[in-house]
């Protein structure tokens, strides 16, 4: 477990096929489904104060790609973050580089998950009327980094800004590469489903594209298997230490 301190802790929590996919056909396998239920207990199991996901996820989940209303002659905003809500009892967080999540609300509901309020993590490159919509929605956002989020720096404010210490941090495979290629996963998380999905065009575990650091080889060691219901599988690790 990573010794920061001015992070939090983060635990990359993922269910996946047995080869290895986090979405796709078998997503929708019955007994995927089934198996669904052991994931949210096993994240609970981890009294998380927020859960983290990319734009691609949120939309899928939540927002079922609707375009942002946006007022492109709104005023100026502010420079610098934006904190609607510092004391939730529960945070969603989404990794949104542009601005391009079409947010209706400033809360989300997830399963049997305690009502979260959003906070959108913004690159510079996000528009005033983006930011705009944040304010006018009443949803947090903060900015961390010029082009491409810094998951660094993104990390340090979701602890000194909201008072987050435990961060799941749950896809997709762009956003779980970009956190691993930064040394920021203190735990990885799996939960497999009993089924496989062999095709070629989805994603695993961790992915890389040509603006993320190139993620070298990182070895793991194992802390604990659970067999869970239905076949599943529990499997927990640690990243090694040196």
């Amino acid at each position: 477990m990573s010794e920061q301190t001015n992070r939090p802790r983060i635990i990359c929590h993922m269910m996946t096929s047995l080869d290895g996919k986090i979405h796709g056909a078998f997503m929708d396998a019955s007994v995927t489904r089934k198996v669904d239920s052991e994931y949210e207990r096993t994240n609970n199991s981890y009294n998380p104060d927020a859960w983290l996901c990319g734009r691609v996820t949120t939309e899928e989940n939540f927002t079922q790609f609707r375009k942002p209303d946006l007022q492109e002659n709104a005023p100026q905003v502010p420079n610098g973050d934006f904190i609607a809500t510092a004391d939730a009892a529960m945070y969603y967080v989404s990794i949104d580089r542009l601005g391009k999540v079409g947010w209706t609300t400033n809360t989300i509901k997830y399963m049997e998950r305690p009502e979260a309020h959003i906070i959108e993590v913004l690159s510079e490159q996000a528009s005033n009327a983006y930011r705009d919509l944040l304010r006018r929605l009443n949803i947090s956002y903060i900015i961390a980094g010029k082009e491409y989020i810094d998951c660094t720096l993104a990390a340090q404010k979701l602890k000194s800004l909201f008072g987050i210490n435990t961060l799941m941090v749950s896809g997709g495979g762009y956003i779980n590469g970009s956190f691993l290629s930064e040394g920021l996963i203190d735990e990885l998380s799996l939960v497999m489903a009993p089924v496989t999905d062999a095709s070629s065009d989805t994603s695993t575990l961790f992915e890389t594209g040509d603006y993320l650091q190139k993620i070298n080889p990182v070895e793991f060691s194992l802390i604990a298997v659970e067999k869970l219901k239905e076949s599943g599988l529990w499997l927990r690790y640690e990243l090694k230490k040196n």
